[in-house]
C-alpha cells in the first residue's frame, strides 16, 4: 500500500504485534484447507476461513471474497507462486522469494516472429537479446511484496502465509483493514465504504488502474459468484445489489494519493480499462558490415489497406518488467498490447493500424492484433489472474467492435493455433498460451460463450468444451525433470488413434517429419484439440468421438455424463469430386500473376499434410490471397498485393490452415 509515512508505519507495527498473536491463535482453530483435500470438514473450512478472517479484521466478508475472486478465483494453487510472485487465494506477493531463476525469456526458440521469408529475422540473435534482458528487473515494486507486509500485520510467518490458505486469507484481510485505516476511514459493514481500500489492494500506482480493479471486484460482489476451487472446496459469494454511488467510489480512490495520469489522445483502449502508452521503437541502424536494418515492427494503414481478421492471444513467458524491456528494444520484436497479471493493467505499444512481429506467420501478422499476457505456460500455477482475464476480455471486445472481428475461435486465436508458413517452420512454432488458458471462461467474459447447437445426437460437427476445472489430463515436461506437471484444469483434450485411453496418440508429420510419435508434453500440440475449436465428426464408438484431424481420424473421450465436446452447426469443406486429396497451406498468398514487377513472388508452398477424399473440416473464414510487402524502413514503398485466388481457412489440426476454394466443395453440417 502506497503513501505510508514512517511514523504511521511504526504505529501500525506496534498495534499489529498484539493483533498478530490473536490472529495466529485464530488460525490455529481452523482446519487448514490442504491443497488436495476433499474431506467434508476441509470443504467447509475455506468458506469459514473467509468468514473468520473478515470478522477478526472487521472487513465485510463480501469484500474479502470479491478481492480473492478477482485475484485467484479462490484457488490456492497448491502454494505455488504466480508470475507476479503471488501466493494463495489472496495473491499475497513476495517476488523476492518467488522470482523464477530459469532465465526464461519472451520469444526464445526457433520461431521467426515476423514469419516472412522476404525478410527473415535471426532467431539466434532474438534468443540472445531475450536472455540479455532476463533478470534486469531492478527494485522490486511495492505491489510485488505484500506478503511480508501481511506477515508484519498478522504476526503469521511468511512461510505459512504462502502455504496455508486460511493463513493467506487472514493476511489479505489484514491488508484490506490496514488500507482502510490508511485512507482515514473506519471499519464499516457496508461494502461500498471499502472501494478505496480495494483499490489500494491492487497495488496499482495510478488512479485509473486502481479504480478499474476495484470496479471489477465490486462487479463480482454485485453479481455474486460460486465455484468449486482447485482443492475441491465449494465457495459462494451471495449477490449484493446496493453498493453505493459511483461518485463516492472515485473520491475514495483519489484519497489514495496515486498518480492521476492523463488519457493519451488516440490511445486505443476502451474507457473501461486502464491503459498507458509505451511505444515499441521504429528505428533504423547500420550493421557492422555496413548494411542497414530496422525494427521492431512495420508501419501500416489498417483497415484502409488491409482488413484485421484476427486477434492473437499470447503469454509473455517473462515477468512484466522484462516484457516491457523487450518490446522497447528496437532490435527485438513487437506486439500491440501487454497485460499485467497482478491487476490487469494494459500497456499499448503499437497503433493497431501498424503490423507487429509476434505470431510467426507474416500473413497472420499483417491481418492481426497481438495481445501478450504476463505468464508462463509451462507453470500451471503461475496463473492467469481473473483481473487479467477481465481486462483482456474488455480489450478484445473493443477490438472486435473496432475491426468487426467475430468473437469465435476462428478469429480469436491462441499463438499455438497460428500455422507455420511452410513445412520447415512448423516444428519451431510457439505453443503459448498453452493448455492451461481457460478459453471457456474467457469467452464467457467476452459475452460469446460456447454452447450446444444442433441435434443432441448424431451431429456432424462438435465444439470442444471440457469442464476446465474438472478436466485434468496429465502433462509432462513443465520443467527439466520430465516428471508430470502439477495437476491442473485444462482446456485441451488429447487425441488417440483408436477409441481407447491406451491407444497411441495421433501423429503430426509436420511437427515431426521423421514420423515420431506425439507425446503428453505440455508444449506438444501434435495431438491436441482445445476449447472452442470446431471439428467435423468422423465416427463414434460408445463414450468416444472421432474427428477429422491432420488428415486422419482422431479419437477423444467424450462420455455422455461428462462430455468434453458439444454438438455444433456450421459449414464444412471436403475435396471436390474426383480429387483423391488436396493440399493445405499455412498462408493464403496470391497467385504468381498478381505480383507487380517490383515485388518478389512469394511461393505458395503446401504443408506436408493432405486433406483426403471423404474427410471434412470446419470452415472458418473466406479470404482472397493477400501479401503485404514491407521490407524497407521507408514505408512509402510498402505494398499490399491481392490476387484472385480465394482461400478458406479451416480447423485442420490444433492450428488452423488454408485450402484453395477451387479445390473443395462446401456444405452445411447437420
Amino acid at each position: 500500500m502506497s503513501g505510508k509515512t514512517p511514523e504511521r508505519s511504526r504505529r501500525r507495527r506496534t498495534a499489529c504485534a498484539v493483533a498478530g498473536v490473536a490472529a495466529a491463535a485464530l488460525l490455529g482453530s481452523l482446519v487448514t484447507a490442504g491443497p488436495a483435500s476433499t474431506d467434508e470438514t476441509a470443504s467447509r473450512s475455506l468458506q469459514d476461513a473467509y468468514r473468520r478472517a473478515a470478522d477478526r479484521y472487521e472487513v465485510p466478508v463480501s469484500v474479502l471474497l470479491g478481492v480473492s475472486y478477482l485475484q485467484s478465483r479462490w484457488d490456492g494453487h497448491a502454494g505455488a507462486a504466480s508470475v507476479s510472485g503471488g501466493y494463495g487465494p489472496m495473491h499475497l506477493t513476495d517476488l523476492t522469494t518467488a522470482l523464477a531463476e530459469s532465465g526464461t525469456y519472451h520469444h526464445g526458440g526457433a520461431e521467426d516472429p515476423r514469419g516472412d521469408a522476404a525478410r527473415p529475422l535471426d532467431t539466434d540473435a532474438l534468443a540472445a537479446a531475450g536472455k540479455s534482458h532476463a533478470g534486469r528487473d531492478g527494485k522490486v515494486p511495492e505491489r510485488l511484496r505484500t506478503l511480508p507486509e501481511a506477515a508484519e500485520l498478522t504476526g503469521i510467518p511468511a512461510e505459512r502465509l504462502r502455504e496455508d490458505p486460511a493463513a493467506n486469507i487472514a493476511g489479505g484481510a489484514a491488508l484490506l483493514a490496514d488500507a482502510q485505516r490508511e485512507s482515514g476511514r473506519s471499519a464499516s459493514d457496508d461494502p461500498a465504504h471499502w472501494f478505496g481500500a480495494v483499490a489500494a489492494y491492487s497495488g496499482a500506482d495510478d488512479e485509473a488502474t486502481a479504480a478499474v480493479y476495484a470496479g471489477d471486484v465490486f462487479d463480482v460482489i454485485r453479481s455474486g459468484a460460486a465455484r468449486t476451487t482447485d482443492s475441491g472446496q465449494r465457495v459462494t459469494l451471495r449477490p449484493h445489489r446496493n453498493l453505493g454511488a459511483e461518485a463516492g467510489r472515485i473520491e475514495q480512490v483519489r484519497k489514495l494519493g496515486l498518480k492521476t495520469g492523463k488519457r493519451i489522445p488516440n490511445l486505443e483502449c476502451p474507457r473501461s480499462i486502464a491503459c498507458e502508452w509505451l511505444p515499441a521503437p521504429y528505428e533504423q541502424w547500420t550493421n557492422p558490415d555496413g548494411s542497414t536494418d530496422y525494427g521492431n515492427h512495420d508501419k501500416g494503414d489498417r483497415p484502409r489497406t488491409q482488413d484485421v481478421d484476427y486477434i492473437v492471444v499470447h503469454d509473455t513467458e517473462a515477468t512484466w518488467e522484462t516484457t516491457l524491456d523487450l518490446v522497447q528494444d528496437p532490435t527485438y520484436v513487437s506486439w500491440h498490447y501487454s497485460l499485467r497479471s497482478s491487476d490487469g493493467h494494459v500497456a499499448q505499444h503499437l497503433k493497431t493500424k501498424d503490423v507487429g512481429w509476434h505470431a510467426g506467420n507474416w500473413f497472420v501478422n499483417a491481418k492481426s492484433v497481438g495481445l501478450e499476457h504476463e505468464g508462463f505456460l509451462t507453470n500451471p500455477d503461475a496463473w492467469y489472474t481473473e483481473a487479467m482475464y477481465r481486462t483482456s476480455s474488455r480489450l478484445v471486445r473493443y477490438l472486435s467492435r473496432t475491426y468487426d472481428v467475430p468473437l469465435d475461435r476462428q478469429h480469436v486465436l491462441g499463438h499455438d493455433n497460428v500455422p507455420g508458413t511452410v513445412p520447415s517452420t512448423i516444428p519451431g512454432m510457439h505453443t503459448d498460451p498453452g493448455p492451461y488458458w481457460d478459453w471457456d471462461h474467457y469467452f464467457r467474459l467476452l459475452g460469446s460463450p460456447f454452447h450446444r447447437e444442433g441435434p443432441r445426437r448424431g451431429a456432424d460437427m462438435v465444439t470442444i468444451l471440457p469442464d476446465y476445472d474438472e478436466h485434468r489430463p496429465v502433462y509432462t515436461r513443465c520443467d527439466d525433470s520430465g516428471d508430470p506437471c502439477t495437476p491442473h484444469g485444462s482446456s485441451a483434450v488429447r487425441l488417440h488413434t483408436a477409441p481407447a485411453a491406451d491407444a497411441p496418440l495421433v501423429k503430426d508429420i509436420g511437427l515431426r517429419p521423421d514420423g515420431g510419435p506425439s507425446t503428453d508434453g505440455v508444449n506438444d500440440t501434435g495431438a491436441r484439440a482445445t476449447t472452442g475449436q470446431q471439428y467435423a465428426v468422423a465416427d463414434r464408438d460408445g463414450d468416444w468421438t472421432a474427428i477429422w484431424y491432420l488428415g486422419q481420424e482422431a479419437w477423444f473421450h467424450n462420455p455422455a455424463g461428462r462430455p468434453t465436446a458439444v454438438p455444433a452447426r456450421g459449414k464444412v469443406v471436403t475435396p471436390k469430386d474426383g480429387k483423391d486429396g488436396i493440399p493445405v497451406y499455412g498462408r493464403a498468398y496470391p497467385e504468381a500473376g498478381a505480383y507487380p514487377e517490383d515485388v518478389p513472388v512469394q511461393s505458395v508452398v503446401p504443408h506436408p499434410y493432405e486433406l483426403k477424399a471423404g474427410q471434412e473440416y470446419v470452415l472458418g473464414l473466406e479470404t482472397k490471397g493477400e501479401y503485404y510487402y514491407a521490407v524497407t524502413y521507408d514505408s512509402s514503398g510498402h505494398q499490399v498485393v491481392r490476387g484472385q485466388e480465394t482461400y478458406y481457412q479451416i480447423q485442420f489440426g490444433h492450428r488452423v490452415a488454408f485450402v484453395k476454394a477451387s479445390d473443395v466443395d462446401v456444405r452445411r453440417a447437420r
